[in-house]
């Protein structure tokens, strides 16, 4: 496995290594001594898996202390745009978003840590896989309105499918004020 960084502290684009043949693929998704010796000391608690069809936006979602959640996300089939914005006060990077093409072909992964707003957007159908540090807790979910234009994220979407929840989710200002 590569371990990237992004320009996001904390933040790792992930490449497995994969072994294919006539029979089709393998590749390991996950193995705590790689994570570790790559400076990803966490633990997973709670895996979770979405479908969601073309055109759909989810997010921009995150959890608050002590329920924050880094995760380790990926495209199981179809392909997505994910988007991790830097929502800690304190650093260099606070405020800026960085986006990854995750497909079922190229296999890459994302590693965010606490402290990251999270979201995607579907390019074609896709099931998502989340591997989740910390358990959902539902009092502490927080969020950022997908299309906030101070963060000005381009979704490559056009006439998203977006919930109503994360419709009324508050735009960067009213986050950061």
């Amino acid at each position: 496995m590569q371990f990237l960084k992004t320009k996001l502290p904390g933040v790792f684009e992930i490449i497995p290594r994969i072994f294919e043949d006539d029979r089709g693929y393998f590749y390991e998704t996950y193995n705590i001594e790689l994570f570790k010796a790559n400076g990803i000391p966490e633990e997973f608690l709670q895996d979770n898996q979405s479908f969601s069809k073309k055109g759909v936006i989810r997010g921009l979602h995150f959890q608050r202390a002590p329920f924050a959640q880094g995760k380790l996300v990926r495209v199981i089939k179809g392909a997505v745009l994910d988007v991790v914005v830097d929502i800690r006060p304190e650093s260099p990077t606070f405020g800026q978003y960085e986006s990854f093409l995750l497909t079922e072909d190229n296999k890459k992964m994302v590693y965010l840590p606490e402290g990251f707003a999270h979201g995607f957007s579907t390019l074609e159908d896709a099931i998502f896989s989340y591997k989740c540090t910390n358990v959902y807790h539902k009092a502490s979910e927080g969020g950022i309105i997908y299309n906030d234009p101070d963060l000005n994220i381009d979704w490559q979407v056009s006439n998203p499918v977006v919930s109503d929840k994360d419709l009324e989710l508050p735009s960067w200002k009213e986050f950061k004020g």
